[in-house]
């Protein structure tokens, strides 16, 4: 026969294990939701963003002539590596869009080709980076992080950072 001070015993620690649970529980969803700062951006958002961005790109041909850094995006509108970067880059481009030519080139188009072939486009995204004399500096495929692209136009644009 079990006595009273075992089934205590044995309660409490029945209670003691069903509390950890609980609050291993409540920790793991308090530590993993989603702040409200969190924005999500849908294909379609992404997509529209990267359309109005090609429309508003300085042209490839302007950017070349010119004597500012360039950053040429090449991308296609089926890519959902494109779109989900397309807030990243909006954001760069107001940030240093007076100091750098933003021109974006759709591989889909062939007027795009012979700067596919020039810049050996081998993924999208791919970012080419030149600098003020239009000489590559760096090229970069797929998700790039935004502090990649500053820390390069901090190099490039000593004077903006």
């Amino acid at each position: 026969m079990i006595s009273t001070v075992g089934k205590r015993s044995s309660l409490w620690t029945k209670w003691a294990v069903l509390v950890a649970v609980l609050l291993a529980v409540w920790v793991t969803l308090a530590l993993t939701r989603p702040t409200a700062k969190t924005v999500s951006m849908t294909p379609l958002s992404g997509l529209m963003t990267l359309k109005t961005m090609a429309a508003d790109s300085v042209p490839f041909d302007s950017a070349i002539a010119s004597s500012k850094p360039t950053l040429i995006e090449f991308y296609a509108d089926w890519c959902t590596t494109c779109q989900s970067m397309s807030s990243t880059m909006n954001t760069l481009h107001q940030q240093y869009g007076e100091h750098i030519n933003f021109v974006m080139l759709n591989i889909d188009d062939p007027a795009a080709a012979p700067q596919v072939n020039q810049y050996r486009a081998s993924g999208v995204p791919q970012f080419t980076l030149l600098s003020e004399t239009q000489a590559p500096v760096d090229t970069w495929v797929g998700k790039v992080p935004a502090p990649i692209f500053t820390d390069a136009f901090a190099q490039l644009l000593p004077s903006v950072s």
